[in-house]
């Protein structure tokens, strides 16, 4: 039996979740599959010198979700407004990021020292670079980077304009796109819960994230915190909030409905068949079909570079057509079969609709 079966779940819902990741997809939408166009067109609606902000934090914060987890209901982007606002602005992003905390990692050590000394040096940088290398990030835009550390060095200017650049997007988006994706995660949690009657807890993961198998043998969680999200479908957010408690945010956003307001040819749809367009990602397939490979394999096969092959990989995660088991480190990966029926049924479907 998995490890994960013995935990007990508990389910959260809030679009404060989204407040935050999709401001992340779309300031860097080819990863996430959207249209890069579109998303620029949605980031120059904000105001320039919030615009620039974010431009400048975005790529290299993370999601605080621990933090909203904590938000009082109704844990909308409102009440998440509402609570940073009652933190002193120099304190804000610490709390907010949550880079205060005993179980951080080396990333916030270094930054609760830059906050600490309101300074940073070549040391931090390198310490941050070689940080992200390991973590399997190799690009790393230095200039950028020092830019982000100029503004966590300034904490009380970087809570205040932190806080507004937030506002302005609700502003300038988010306020309609809450009302809008608010009921399709509302479904899916629903469905989540339902399908939770009959599956055990590693196959509900699987179903949820469409395709993803833990087999971690170092952690086994006491609960696992379930919630919905829109932005970031058909990918998954696994975050190990505690030493017993791990937060599950899955993809809500059914296969024929597209992440553009309005856009008529859903993502999912469109995803797959790009990915299946690629010769290397349908030789990929057809190996993944017979056997479970790692990347490396994979690589040793195709006679490819690794980067490569974890590139046409993520690409085929995106697009739902893998099977991805976690064994600690390692990663692998088996053709999901049941999307490429999904696919053809869904195209079916279009072509069929008005």
């Amino acid at each position: 039996m998995n490890s994960l079966d013995q935990a007990s779940i508990s389910w959260d819902f809030g679009t404060a979740y989204e407040l935050f990741i999709s401001l992340h997809v779309l300031h860097d939408p080819e990863y996430y599959g959207i249209r890069a166009s579109w998303a620029a067109g949605i980031r120059s609606r904000i105001p320039a010198a919030e615009r620039k902000l974010l431009e400048e934090v975005i790529p290299f914060s993370g999601w605080p979700i621990s933090w909203v987890r904590k938000l009082p209901a109704p844990k909308d982007a409102i009440s998440a407004l509402w609570t940073m606002r009652q933190i002193p602005a120099a304190e804000r992003m610490v709390k907010v990021f949550e880079i205060d905390c005993d179980e951080n990692s080396e990333w916030d050590r270094v930054l609760l020292g830059v906050v600490t000394r309101r300074a940073w040096n070549e040391s931090d940088l390198a310490l941050l670079q070689h940080y992200r290398k390991h973590k399997g990030k190799q690009d790393f835009d230095v200039d950028g980077f020092k830019r982000y550390l100029d503004w966590w060095a300034r904490p009380d200017e970087f809570g205040e304009g932190f806080l507004a650049a937030l506002q302005a997007y609700q502003t300038a988006f988010f306020e309609d796109e809450e009302k809008r994706i608010a009921p399709v995660m509302k479904a899916g949690l629903e469905r989540a819960q339902e399908l939770a009657k009959s599956l055990s807890i590693s196959d509900l993961i699987t179903e949820l994230s469409q395709g993803i198998r833990l087999e971690e043998e170092d952690f086994n969680p006491q609960e696992i915190i379930i919630a919905p999200s829109y932005w970031p479908t058909p990918l998954v957010v696994l975050e190990k909030i505690s030493e017993t408690k791990l937060l599950f945010l899955f993809g809500a956003r059914p296969a024929d409905m597209s992440a553009i307001p309005g856009e008529l040819v859903p993502d999912g749809l469109l995803r797959t068949l790009k990915a299946l367009a690629d010769p290397t990602r349908l030789k990929i397939l057809n190996y993944l079909a017979s056997e479970d490979l790692t990347p490396s394999e994979l690589s040793r096969r195709l006679n490819l570079r690794a980067p490569t092959v974890t590139h046409h990989l993520a690409e085929l995660r995106l697009s739902g057509l893998v099977n991805l088991t976690i064994r600690g480190q390692e990663k692998v990966y088996r053709t999901r079969r049941e999307a490429l029926q999904s696919m053809f049924n869904a195209l079916e479907n279009f072509l069929q609709s008005k």
